[in-house]
């Protein structure tokens, strides 16, 4: 269990949506003990004379029934969030997984390469459209793709970075 709780910190680092929704699983949680204790003190101060009681009883009924809605609401809403909290990390680790070479990951780290959550094996060039530059793992060769949809002014950059990165992984 210790390497599920230091890759939990490691991706908390390269996921900021990660850490915003860990943040909010821990507002939601916060809000759902306030609603359950909110409603436990209400139906103690009530301590059973409402409900027999011909003028308040259907109210406070309604006032109880009403809370409840609220507390079914918030933990349905708690259950989405930790079910994003585990496609965010299923997500990184099929990311973390997919081997590729040093110089590609300084370059992500630098910021010069965002890697493409949906197919790790692809990156975009940071301030480029259209292009990517593309990593096959059975040749271990660096190519690309789209090269002819990069706009003219944005083609430089995309070529300086992949000849280098070619030339750092070759």
């Amino acid at each position: 269990m210790g390497t599920t709780a230091d890759q939990g910190k490691a991706e908390t680092a390269s996921s900021p949506r990660l850490s915003i929704l860990r943040n909010s699983l821990e507002k939601k949680e916060k809000e759902l003990d306030e609603r359950f204790g909110n409603h436990f003190r209400d139906v103690k101060r009530a301590n059973g004379q409402p409900l027999n009681d011909k003028r308040n009883g259907g109210q406070t009924l309604r006032r109880w029934e009403k809370q409840g809605a609220a507390i079914r609401s918030q933990i349905e809403s708690v259950e989405k969030t930790k079910a994003a909290i585990e496609r965010e990390e299923s997500t990184l680790s099929h990311v973390d997984s997919v081997e590729i070479p040093e110089a590609l990951r300084q370059a992500i780290a630098a910021g010069e390469l965002k890697q493409w959550r949906k197919h790790p094996r692809f990156f975009f060039v940071v301030g480029v459209d259209n292009g990517r530059i593309a990593w096959d793992e059975k040749t271990k060769t660096l190519g690309h793709r789209y090269l002819s949809q990069v706009p003219k002014e944005q083609y430089p950059k995309f070529r300086d970075t992949y000849n280098n990165l070619r030339r750092l992984v070759s």
